[in-house]
């Protein structure tokens, strides 16, 4: 699709494990581990030598427990890698593992480094959400100005949940159009699945069930059956006059994932062709209280400052926070929900395994290019405090 410049970050590899619900099929995998197989499955499957890779940055949120100590070094070790090569974890709240992604461009871009991994993890079956967020005497987690009471002089301290309806009542949207669009990720992902458009960017997992069974994870646990009288009669999250259920909400999961990057001139010294190329990353600030709001100011950034309209992107993967954010961005950016937006479903269907969804959007993105003959993808995140993550693809 381009010609390609010597220092340009190109995208060798993307994969992911399938997604699995909180205490399914993953819940008795340990983090290291669940990162640590997908590392070396992508490594197996690029016969490339762990040694000459400069740089492992990871994402996770909740950086505790497990999944404390550097995670994505420890992962690392723990699958009998390469003690030479150094890796770092970022915490970016929900796009973390796409800012592992911005860090692996810039060092790439920047001279520093020939072949790095991005990656994400987050077993929230065994670290649940907010479990690195102090706690009251009562047990329940300090947010906003209750942790840093600073910040109730300017900010109030909502939540991703509060934010969620935030969004949806300023943009004025309906319980029926978000209802439309939970249906819609989990129709689109189940065709995603029937059609083999995920076959090539799973790394199958062995684990043992709760039930004691061994089995190979190597499909998304989340999908279900589902139909617009079925969320309708879902009770809101907020109460009666609440926006989003539990079938227009992420669902909580573990996963990992990881994206083999490196400069256009080392692919062609090892003889490899790349898959796409990151044309541009970003990480932005938004309101705090609305919180979820950070992909609009990301994708306008991107688009602008490469020159592009909303019309030049073929595939856009925003992620399914909740269906507001999708929704939201779309009424707020003019763009029509149509096969160019998570065309294979999202995090509603698919799951949210938090740290490692950043890696899993740029996994379904370039791959769904390539399915489909696209040349440029956008994939931004919103992330709790207000920022959005964003990365631009195009397919080579």
């Amino acid at each position: 699709m381009t010609d390609l410049a010597p220092n340009d970050v190109v995208i060798v590899d993307a994969v992911r494990s399938a997604t699995a619900r909180r205490n399914g099929r993953l819940a008795a995998k340990h983090s290291t581990a669940l990162l640590g197989e997908v590392l070396v499955g992508l490594l197996d499957r690029n016969a490339i030598d762990a040694s000459d890779v400069d740089h492992v940055a990871g994402g996770c949120i909740n950086q505790v427990g497990m999944q404390g100590n550097n995670i994505a070094r420890t992962a690392w070790l723990a699958a009998g890698l390469p003690i030479e090569v150094p890796a770092s974890t970022t915490s970016t709240q929900c796009g973390s593992g796409q800012q592992a992604n911005m860090w692996a461009h810039s060092l790439i871009a920047g001279g520093l480094a020939d072949i790095v991994i991005a990656c994400g993890v987050e077993s929230m079956t065994n670290v649940p959400l907010a479990s690195n967020v102090p706690r009251d005497d009562a047990g329940d987690p300090m947010f906003g100005e209750r942790f840093t009471p600073a910040y109730e002089a300017l900010y109030d301290g909502t939540n991703q949940f509060e934010g969620g309806e935030m969004v949806a009542a300023q943009w004025e949207l309906t319980r029926e159009e978000l209802d439309a669009f939970g249906v819609r990720s989990q129709a689109l992902a189940r065709r995603a699945w029937d059609e083999g458009r995920f076959d090539g960017q799973i790394i199958p997992l062995d684990t043992t069930t709760p039930d004691g069974e061994h089995i190979v994870h190597d499909r998304d646990e989340g999908l279900r059956e589902t139909d617009i009288e079925t969320l309708s009669a879902l009770k809101a999250i907020a109460g009666p006059d609440g926006y989003h259920t539990a079938g227009t909400a992420s669902q909580i999961a573990d996963a990992a994932s990881a994206v083999l990057l490196m400069s256009a001139a080392k692919a062609e010294e090892l003889g490899i062709t790349p898959l796409a190329r990151v044309v541009d990353s970003c990480l932005v600030g938004s309101d705090p209280e609305l919180m979820l709001t950070g992909p609009m100011p990301a994708t306008r950034k991107l688009l602008e400052d490469n020159d592009l309209t909303t019309d030049d992107i073929d595939i856009y993967e925003i992620n399914e926070a909740f269906g507001a954010v999708v929704v939201a961005w779309a009424k707020e950016l003019g763009i029509e929900i149509d096969d160019r937006v998570n065309p294979n479903g999202g995090a509603i269907a698919i799951g949210h395994a938090l740290g490692s969804t950043g890696p899993v959007l740029i996994t379904k993105t370039v791959h769904e290019l390539i399915r489909s003959g696209g040349r440029y993808g956008l994939v931004s995140m919103c992330c709790g405090g207000g920022l959005g993550t964003g990365t631009l693809i195009e397919r080579v």
